[in-house]
């Protein structure tokens, strides 16, 4: 373990050093990060602006889910993006048998290598926000804690997802557009999914589950009470999830052929 995260070190090190050299990079993600967040806060208004409520959720409330949004996709732009389209790269150029000599674990390689500062903008933006609501609800510490709670398995969640996409490459080599199809529907996060007719609440909680990201998490922190069954019942999801990535993983490599063979 103490081998893996000097290693991670390291990786991310180099990543930050790299990414610091392009610093106009940096302004045009954080414009683009606050064009998005507009756009977010313009489709909640559109909803709000009569004093309709969907499914029940205050204008707060729905804050706290686009911020929670906000923060998964700072997740995927600073972590999930920069790695895993890396598979999908390698194996075109051909290069990957590189990374399965390496010692060290592939999938930890592919998940870990890269770190991009273009994704901590969103990051930043979404926690404020969720700050914001949560204290013009007059959230309590232990409820924002206990939604907080619901993030570690979300993460699993979208990050599973998303290592299961990027492992297809081994058949599909242009797989990786699948990625942005997944991360469009995702954006059906950024509002409380109670607002959804009741077929769209089915495939968003057990065929992608989209409710564990943002409207579990956010309805945790808005008051709906410790609920131990379904924090236990997340985290249940998000470690079978990362379980089946990992076999999945594992299995593809069988069929991956290598450059030189």
């Amino acid at each position: 373990m103490r081998r893996y995260l000097t290693t991670l070190r390291l990786f991310w090190g180099t990543s930050v050093a790299a990414e610091a050299e392009y610093r106009v990079n940096f302004v045009l993600a954080l414009l683009n990060s606050l064009l998005n967040l507009g756009g977010g806060l313009f489709g909640l208004f559109l909803f709000y602006r009569t004093g309709y409520q969907p499914g029940g959720w205050s204008w707060e409330a729905a804050l706290v889910v686009l911020g929670i949004y906000t923060v998964m996709d700072g997740v995927c732009g600073t972590f999930l993006v920069p790695n895993l389209s890396r598979i999908v790269q390698l194996i075109q150029d051909g290069t990957m048998d590189f990374v399965l000599l390496k010692p060290m674990d592939s999938q930890f390689w592919f998940s870990a290598r890269n770190l991009s500062l273009w994704g901590l903008p969103n990051l930043a933006f979404g926690l404020m926000m969720i700050g914001y609501a949560a204290v013009k609800l007059g959230v309590t510490a232990g409820a924002l804690a206990h939604g907080l709670l619901f993030f570690i398995p979300g993460l699993l969640v979208l990050y599973s997802l998303w290592f299961i996409l990027g492992t297809l490459s081994i058949w599909f080599v242009k797989v990786y557009n699948i990625t942005f199809v997944l991360r469009s529907v995702l954006e059906a996060g950024k509002y409380p999914l109670d607002a959804y007719p009741a077929g769209f609440r089915l495939v968003f909680t057990f065929l992608l589950p989209v409710a564990f990201l943002t409207t579990i998490p956010a309805r945790a922190v808005t008051g709906g009470g410790f609920n131990p069954g379904l924090l236990a019942a997340a985290f249940a999801l998000g470690v079978a999830l990362l379980v089946v990535s990992r076999a999945f993983w594992r299995f593809a490599l069988r069929f991956y052929t290598s450059a030189s063979s």
